[in-house]
């Protein structure tokens, strides 16, 4: 709910309350009401998460986490929660989690990344690329997969950096890359982070001979990066706010139902915590007995709702990937995989 991430949490939250009030207008989850508990997962919380969520399990105050976080913070947390209730981790990550009782239903690099690059190099023919993101893990995993992709297509590494959370100025990195020569930047710098990139990039003129793709830009960062500084941005994501099919039309009816036409701006991060929050329900209704022993990578059959896929009797089906490109502060989707 602070620092860099904190940009998406009023989507994520409003999202959430959507999945709620839908499961307690039927049985709940498992005949039980559902109520959720906020708690400010941010590496810049003032109280670290581990203790925080440790102190509610050992109280029984909470019965399940759904995480919206990075995976700094997953990783941190997984080692506390050790299969004492499920753990459902909402957002694209780097993939390879196989924690038992924790469910990571993001999409990953393989998903998301790679198809993205290989259309945007075949369209566009950068010579190279340059590589710059926070410094934690789904950056450096999704760089060393996008390294792979460079390699397969013959395309050369021109740049690569890691800078910390929370950095102000980004003018200088913007310079590097611009001094590298690079024509394509993968972006995965996380919320603010990325808008202050993508301010100094505008800034700087570079979008006139450099495209960028990030997979975790959204419809919040592009309406603080502002029109102007978004020529040449493409964004792959399994979920945009302006998706013209069946199941996005049903869920903002039900989101802006709710909330009212003021509602936080739909995007991927927030979708993704709705269905997690769905995802657990339905978790806990077809494997309540097994899921202590299971994790990201077993082939479970679940089904749960979703914004993204139509049927919800299509179990354990992966949703599209769209890439699109930033249109003045929304997004217009070109392609899906």
């Amino acid at each position: 709910m602070c620092g860099s991430a904190g940009i998406w949490a009023p989507s994520c939250i409003s999202s959430a309350q959507v999945a709620v009030e839908e499961l307690n207008r039927g049985n709940g989850i498992c005949g039980r009401k559902v109520q959720l508990i906020m708690i400010d997962s941010a590496l810049e919380a003032s109280v670290p998460i581990e203790e925080v969520v440790n102190d509610l399990i050992e109280s029984k105050s909470i019965d399940a986490i759904v995480g919206m976080h990075i995976s700094a913070i997953r990783q941190r947390l997984s080692k506390v929660v050790r299969q004492r209730v499920p753990y459902i981790y909402t957002p694209l990550y780097e993939g390879g989690e196989r924690t038992a009782g924790l469910f990571a239903i993001g999409e990953t690099p393989q998903e998301q990344l790679g198809p993205s690059m290989e259309l945007l190099q075949n369209r566009y023919r950068p010579k190279s690329w340059a590589l710059i993101g926070n410094d934690y893990v789904w950056p450096r995993t999704s760089h060393s997969y996008a390294k792979s992709k460079l390699a397969e297509m013959s395309v050369d590494l021109a740049y690569e950096k890691y800078v910390p959370f929370g950095l102000k100025k980004m003018d200088h990195f913007v310079d590097e890359i611009d001094r590298s020569g690079a024509g394509a930047v993968l972006l995965s710098l996380v919320g603010q982070d990325a808008i202050a990139f993508n301010r100094a990039f505008g800034r700087a003129g570079l979008h006139d001979r450099v495209l960028r793709l990030s997979c975790a830009m959204e419809e919040n960062g592009l309406l603080a990066c502002g029109a102007k500084n978004l020529k040449r941005l493409f964004a792959a994501s399994a979920y945009f706010g302006n998706l013209p099919t069946e199941a996005n039309g049903a869920f903002k009816e039900r989101y802006y139902g709710l909330h009212g036409d003021q509602a936080p701006v739909l995007n991927a991060i927030g979708q993704s915590t709705y269905e997690g929050v769905q995802y657990l329900a339905g978790l806990m209704q077809g494997h309540a007995s097994r899921w202590r022993h299971q994790n990201s990578l077993d082939a479970l059959q679940v089904n749960y709702k979703s914004g993204r896929i139509s049927s919800s009797d299509r179990i354990g089906e992966r949703a599209k990937i769209y890439l699109a490109r930033a249109d003045g502060i929304k997004f217009e989707v070109i392609e899906s995989f």
